[in-house]
């Protein structure tokens, strides 16, 4: 049996609210000090735990939990949510990707296709990208004006303690990779048959914007990281620690909202099943 009791997430991966965030600080390739192995064995346990407390969210139905996923381009949104939610309840679990908005949904203010997909009470909702678009490729192609995307810190503070308040509980997640492997994640999407469908040569403009994403990024970490929707900076680039934490964070924010069972609106003792 493997031990992992000393198993932690480290305290800086939460981002302190109203900080100021540096991501060359920030480690892409950590793996918490433990072996693969180990780290396996833990999320293995801690998806089971998952799995149970998603069945009880569902049975409470008081509480629902969004899952906010954001990375640079090959990141590993995607393997994130096979890796963690593959064998949840699908009937409790939604997941959405916001990319760039349709004509109808550019006619409403940035936040009403978004406000249509968090989860109602009961449901787990994962984002693969999100409202944070507006503050990220939105400010660094200037697709709106300054004036106009810099209130949107405050519109997502403000959007998010909503939903907070109304039962929501919000965990973000920044998949931390740094540029070489990015560099590498597209070449093998390059030289693999199966993979080329998710190669865009788009990637590479953006690719050239590197810098500018991970400026856009630091202000939405540092600005939109709060307690009651906090951000955490995830070392991406060696999946299995990633998974670990990622998981461990769900699993501590599910156990927070101290669910139970619903008591039955009858007797049990008094029914019999011929």
């Amino acid at each position: 049996m493997i031990d992992t009791s000393d198993y932690r997430v480290k305290p800086g991966s939460r981002v302190k609210p109203g900080s100021r965030v540096k991501l060359a600080k920030w480690q892409t390739d950590d793996d918490g000090g433990l072996s693969e192995d180990a780290a396996r064995a833990e999320s293995a346990r801690l998806r089971e735990r998952l799995f149970d407390l998603q069945e009880l969210l569902y049975a409470e139905n008081r509480h629902a939990l969004l899952v906010v996923l954001q990375a640079m381009d090959t990141g590993g949104k995607d393997s994130t949510i096979r890796a963690i939610f593959s064998g949840v309840n699908p009937q409790g679990c939604s997941v959405h990707s916001f990319k760039a908005p349709s004509n109808h949904e550019a006619e409403h203010d940035f936040l009403w296709r978004v406000h249509a997909c968090v989860p109602p009470y009961g449901q787990i909702g994962i984002f693969n990208r999100s409202h944070y678009e507006d503050v990220l490729v939105v400010r660094v192609k200037g697709l709106a004006p300054e004036r106009r995307w810099k209130k949107r810190y405050t519109h997502i503070n403000a959007f998010e303690e909503l939903l907070h308040d109304e039962g929501v509980t919000i965990r973000k997640f920044f998949l931390h990779v740094s540029k070489d492997f990015q560099k590498k994640r597209l070449q093998k999407r390059l030289d693999n048959p199966a993979k080329r469908w998710k190669f865009d040569p788009d990637d590479l403009a953006e690719r050239k914007r590197w810098d500018d994403y991970r400026d856009a990024y630091e202000d939405a970490l540092g600005r939109c990281s709060t307690d009651h929707a906090p951000w955490y900076i995830i070392p991406a680039e060696t999946r299995w620690y990633r998974d670990l934490v990622v998981t461990k964070v769900l699993v501590e924010a599910l156990e927070s909202l101290d669910m139970k069972y619903p008591e039955p609106d009858f007797d049990p003792s008094t029914i019999i099943i011929d």
